[in-house]
Order: structure tokens, then C-alpha cells, then sequence
């Protein structure tokens, strides 16, 4: 038998996250944790599908006018709409001028990919920056799209755990001209460390001396504060700044339709004539990647953001769930003091949002891994594993780890 095509193929490495997964569910041992996987639990450990979207579906399957036809190559209209008002709020600026369109994409990934393969292919901009760290998969993305010059500039500083806003500066400064700058808008993505308003003033001003182009990643409106007025400061203060820019918005985490992938790429246009041919060539993009996009999961969200009882219910579960984060956060810490862990953990409940970069050691990491506790190798824990049965667990294998294996700075 001859060769196959195929012989020269080698295996990839795994993907971290759904890796740890894996660990977990194979593992036999009653103590087991999994800190990796970015999706809500409740307190029993177990998803949670958001009452209000049960309600939504059920409204839709009793909805006898509604059918499986192609959406617009844009996405649902209704949807687009209101994605976008619950990002900039009813009466910014942008949106009375017409400065704004938008695209529904396969989740947040879909509407990076999509602001990246028209940055690229329309636009010829070549050179992104990343934060160091950012979320795993910006780099892949970008480099999908094509781009061949992906920076970093500094976010995390490890010493204070805390931002390293002076280096971040620093590196935007020194940036060149149409440049793509990725900004997370709210509970950055592994660290929890978001700028200050203040420094987000900054951050701006720099983007704007620089001709830098603005994309902002907002996974976690409402999420991290349980405000989605506050959690999206950033991105409505940015959009003040009479600057072209895309914002990525995803409801996997707010609305826990985590395998509906449902995200929404918004397109602000200093130039409100140019939104015309923005979205003539969009959707091209779009018609060569994933041709339309589904219906399923934008149905629900526009159901409930456009009925106001349905759009009450969703703000109380939004804090529900945030709540709980914060709740773990706080719990985590006060394990940790009680033992007398060594090094400052403060950080923990500084953070925000759905990760603590936790500062742990990739030995200390493979410490709580082999005691069946499961987290990225950087030492990034989704709070959302925490619950008070095992939290206790948790914070004494840390504290374990961290005795076993010290390090010069903590």
C-alpha cells in the first residue's frame, strides 16, 4: 500500500484549556477541581443555564412565525441592534451621529477573527499588539488572519502583582502608526487587572497621538462588576474619543451560551459616509469564512434584551452570578491568611472578573495538578471552579505548593 498524503502530519500540541478538561473528567479521585475552564458553575459545581434564557426558548418554540431561513450575511438585524446599545447605552453619542454598524460573528473569537481578516485584507495593517500576558488565543488569531508582526507590550507586573501601566505606556508609545492595538475592555483576560479611569485617559491619548487603531475585547460586560453600565466604561469612553475603532462583544459569559457562540463585531466610523462600503466589504469577509451565521443563540439574546421584563430577570441573574465570583475570591483569600500562607495575596480579590492570575509557579502548578486540582500552567484559576466545599481544599494544596517550592518573590 502506498504512502498516505498524510504520512508527513505531526500531532499539534493540545489546547491547554480543553486539555485540563479532559484531566478532569478522566480523574477518579472524589477531591478533584477543575480552575481551568472559563464557563460559570453554581455553588454545586454544575453549569447553569439562566432561567431567563429558558424562558426565552420557550417563547421562541411556542413562536410558530419563526423558521430556519438564511440569516443576513450581517446577522439578525434586531440582534445587531440591540447588542450594540446594551455596549455604547442608549444615547451615546456615536449612535445619534450614525458613526456605528455592526456584524453578528461566531461568539467573541468569530468577531476578532472578522475585524481581523478585514484589518488585513482591506485595511493592509500588519502589526498588532498584544498584552503580555493576554488571552491564549489573540496571538492564533491574528496569525489565522495573516497578520505577520505581532508585538507585545507589558501588562502584568509580577512583583506587584498588579499592572505594569508605566511599561504598557511605554510600548504603545513606541508603536508605530496604524498599528492595531488589542484593549480589553473589562476583567482582562488571564490577569483580572483592568486600568484605572484615570489611566484609561491615558491609554487613549497615546492611541490617538500615535494613530494606533483601537480594538477592544469586551467577553465579560456585566460579568465582572455586575453592572453592565460600569463594565462598559471603557469601551463607551473609548468610543467618545472621535477615533475609528471595532469592539468584539461575546455572550457566552453573560448569558452562559457557551456553545450557541454568539458574539457581535461593532464598527464605530469617524466618517459615518464610509459605514457603507465598511459593510460592503464585511461582508465578503464574512460570506468566505462562515457564509451566515446561526439564529439560535442571537434569537435568545435579542428576545431578552428587548423585553423589558426578560431584560430585569437577566441584570438580577447577571449579578448572581458575579456575586458568586466575588464571594469565591474573598473565601480563597481568607483561606489562605488563615493558614498563613507565605507572600501577599491581596491581589486575589483586587482582581476582577472570571480569573485570578494567582502569581503561582509552574512547579506550584504541577504540585496542585498532581493533587488533582486542574489550572493553566501560567497559574491563571477561573474563580468559577471555587465553591465552598472545595475551596478550603484548594487554598491548603496552594498553600502546600507554595511551601514545597518557594520562590524569591511572592
Amino acid at each position: 500500500m502506498s504512502d498516505s498524503v498524510f504520512k508527513d502530519v505531526e500531532s499539534a500540541p493540545p489546547i491547554q484549556v480543553f486539555q485540563l478538561t479532559k484531566l478532569f473528567l478522566d480523574s477518579t479521585d472524589p477531591n478533584k477541581v477543575n480552575l481551568g475552564v472559563g464557563a460559570y458553575r453554581t455553588e454545586e459545581g454544575k453549569p447553569w443555564v439562566l432561567p431567563v434564557v429558558r424562558a426565552a426558548e420557550f417563547q421562541m418554540a411556542s413562536d410558530e412565525t419563526l423558521n430556519h431561513e438564511y440569516l443576513p450575511v450581517a446577522g439578525l438585524p434586531d440582534f445587531r441592534t440591540a447588542a450594540t446599545r446594551i455596549l455604547l447605552g442608549q444615547g451615546h453619542k456615536v449612535l445619534a451621529e450614525g458613526k456605528v454598524e455592526s456584524f453578528q460573528a461566531l461568539g467573541g473569537t468569530g468577531a476578532l477573527r472578522l475585524g481581523a481578516a478585514f484589518l488585513k485584507n482591506v485595511m493592509k495593517f500588519n502589526t498588532v499588539y498584544i498584552s503580555d500576558p493576554t488571552w491564549e488565543n489573540h496571538r492564533g488569531v491574528f496569525q489565522a488572519a495573516g497578520f505577520n508582526d505581532i508585538k507585545l507590550y507589558r501588562y502584568w507586573d509580577n512583583e506587584t502583582r498588579g499592572l505594569n501601566f508605566a511599561g504598557m505606556c511605554e510600548d504603545l508609545s513606541n508603536a508605530p502608526a496604524n498599528a492595531v492595538v488589542i484593549l480589553h475592555g473589562v476583567a482582562h483576560n488571564p490577569t483580572g487587572i483592568d486600568p484605572t479611569r484615570e489611566q484609561w485617559i491615558q491609554i487613549a491619548q497615546i492611541c490617538k497621538e500615535k494613530n494606533l487603531f483601537v480594538f477592544v475585547d469586551c467577553a465579560y460586560q456585566g460579568f465582572a462588576s455586575g453592572s453592565l453600565e460600569e463594565d462598559a466604561w471603557a469601551s463607551r469612553f473609548l468610543a467618545d474619543q472621535d477615533i475609528d475603532m471595532f469592539v468584539a462583544q461575546s455572550f457566552s459569559k453573560n448569558f452562559g451560551l457557551y456553545n450557541e457562540r454568539v458574539g457581535n463585531l461593532v464598527v464605530i466610523s469617524k466618517d459615518p459616509k464610509k459605514l457603507t462600503e465598511i459593510r460592503s466589504q464585511m461582508e465578503i469577509q464574512i460570506r468566505v469564512v462562515w457564509s451566515n451565521p446561526p439564529n439560535h443563540g442571537a434569537r435568545i439574546v435579542t428576545t431578552v434584551l428587548n423585553n423589558t421584563a426578560f431584560f430585569e430577570e437577566w441584570k438580577g441573574q447577571i449579578l448572581t452570578m458575579a456575586n458568586r465570583i466575588k464571594k469565591m475570591r474573598q473565601e480563597l483569600l481568607d483561606n489562605l491568611k488563615k493558614l498563613g500562607t507565605p507572600g501577599n495575596w491581596d491581589h486575589i480579590t483586587k482582581q476582577i472578573g472570571m480569573f485570578s492570575y494567582t502569581g503561582l509557579t509552574e512547579k506550584q502548578v504541577e504540585y496542585l495538578k498532581s493533587k488533582s486540582i486542574y489550572l493553566l500552567s501560567s497559574g491563571r484559576i477561573s474563580m468559577c471552579g471555587l465553591t465552598s466545599k472545595n475551596v478550603a481544599y484548594v487554598a491548603k494544596t496552594m498553600d502546600e505548593a507554595i511551601r514545597a517550592y518557594p520562590r524569591s518573590v511572592l
